[in-house]
């Protein structure tokens, strides 16, 4: 009887992950498509990401829903991650993504793995706009050019994201009914946190001008 409140908020996060993904764009180019994209309503000024609570209340999230939540999440996060280690100007910020690639990309892989497994064939929620957000997200870093600006319409989505992702995590970890899923949620959780951690970190660098201008070559 207590399970239904916490899949609610389950895909509360979800639909805040997608809408995190398109809050920071106002620092990238054609912001304005990315808003227009979503079905939920951003507002500009927002320091952090909001949620279509209508869709909410009345949403289920599934371990199917989980399953391919998290999936493009990891798939978005990695190919951000990709972008940045090429674009990045700063040397913190590319390795930032560097770590993003490898980490979101192992993430991916054990996700679908045990659906494999489990037979958890990935179903996004009806409501689910995760991926036409990234997908923006994407298109907005690749046009724009390099620099500090850059740098930081980048970190400050990933800290948007990552503080998402987190959220659905913690709540995902209820509604789950499988135990492998739950076991996986877990484990990825460190993991999540020491990324946002790392962000924010980055993210106050950047703010005050402290963080290194010129990247390191990859040896």
């Amino acid at each position: 009887m207590q399970k239904r409140p916490a899949r609610s908020m389950a895909i509360m996060s979800a639909c805040a992950l997608a809408v995190a993904w398109a809050a920071c764009t106002k620092n990238a180019r054609n912001a304005d498509s990315v808003a227009a994209a979503l079905d939920t309503t951003t507002k500009p000024a927002a320091a952090t990401p909001t949620t279509d609570t209508t869709a909410a209340a009345t949403a289920t999230l599934t371990d199917v829903n989980i399953v391919a939540l998290l999936d493009e999440a990891n798939a978005g996060d990695s190919a951000m991650g990709k972008l940045a280690a090429t674009k990045a100007t700063a040397a913190s910020v590319k390795d930032f993504g560097r770590t993003m690639e490898r980490d979101h990309h192992k993430l991916r892989e054990l996700g679908q793995a045990l659906a494999k497994k489990e037979n958890l064939a990935p179903q996004p929620p009806t409501n689910d706009t995760l991926v036409t957000a990234t997908g923006k997200m994407h298109d907005n870093l690749t046009s724009m050019a390099k620099g500090k600006d850059w740098d930081k319409a980048y970190i400050d989505n990933e800290v948007a994201v990552h503080q998402s992702v987190l959220n659905l995590l913690q709540t995902a970890s209820t509604a789950a009914q499988d135990t492998a899923l739950k076991s996986l949620i877990t484990k990825a959780q460190p993991t999540i946190q020491a990324h946002l951690e790392k962000a924010q970190a980055i993210q106050s660098k950047l703010a005050s001008g402290a963080a290194d201008t010129t990247a390191k070559k990859k040896p």
